[in-house]
């Protein structure tokens, strides 16, 4: 059976990425970063359902506590404010400096255990929030990377199958395939009830109601 890797971060795009995975016939092996963001006991719980949803064969929950050390984000540096006020243009202050580039790279190790053939990653690039490190380009790149750094055997592509969908498409095509959105979270700031004005939540928020349905999950 084909293998491949998830990253899952709990969120509802990385969800259905890997829901994706197992309907093209995948066989799973699940991967969270534990990486000190403001939601990360929540976001955990979250890959944990999602993981057991997936049928993974393997789960890896990797802690990455220098992401803190490094700081320049309001998702791991708790002196920076999460922005409520709108989605502005440019790259936010919760852009966590090359996340997914390292994220990538631990997946790609993981990848090359299993022998797995491909990584499945939940970049958004059109209704995203402007991260650099989602733009299919770079991860266009980074596979050519990968490729160049592991055993010749090792033949790894990168799979985005929400890199061009905007969010409402994201929660249609969720709810089609019978993703637990409910067992999904997307805020930035708290880990009871969703903030409902970060601009994560908000792109969630705006995703649903366009797509014409609630969401499941709870806000403030």
């Amino acid at each position: 059976m084909k293998r491949c890797v998830c990253i899952i971060s709990g969120g509802m795009d990385s969800a259905l990425s890997a829901t994706i995975a197992k309907q093209e016939g995948y066989e799973i092996v699940a991967l969270h970063f534990n990486y000190g963001q403001r939601t990360q006991d929540k976001e955990l719980m979250c890959f944990r359902k999602v993981a057991s949803f997936v049928d993974a064969v393997a789960c890896y929950e990797i802690d990455l506590p220098f992401f803190e050390q490094i700081g320049a984000s309001a998702l791991t540096d708790k002196s920076i404010d999460v922005p409520t006020g709108g989605i502005e243009e440019g790259v936010p202050v919760t852009y966590v400096p090359f996340r997914n580039g390292i994220f990538l790279s631990i997946a790609a190790a993981v990848a090359e255990k299993h022998g797995a053939e491909a990584l499945f990653i939940g970049v958004v690039e059109e209704d995203s929030s402007g991260y650099p490190d989602c733009r299919s380009s770079y991860i266009e790149q980074m596979q050519r990377a990968i490729n160049l750094g592991t055993k010749e055997e090792t033949q790894l592509e990168i799979k985005m199958p929400l890199v061009s969908l905007k969010k409402s498409e994201i929660v249609e095509k969720s709810l089609s395939l019978g993703v637990p959105l409910k067992d999904t979270w997307s805020c930035y700031k708290e880990e009871e009830k969703a903030c409902g004005v970060c601009d994560s939540c908000r792109l969630r928020l705006n995703g649903f109601q366009k797509a014409g349905v609630v969401d499941p999950i709870t806000y403030v």
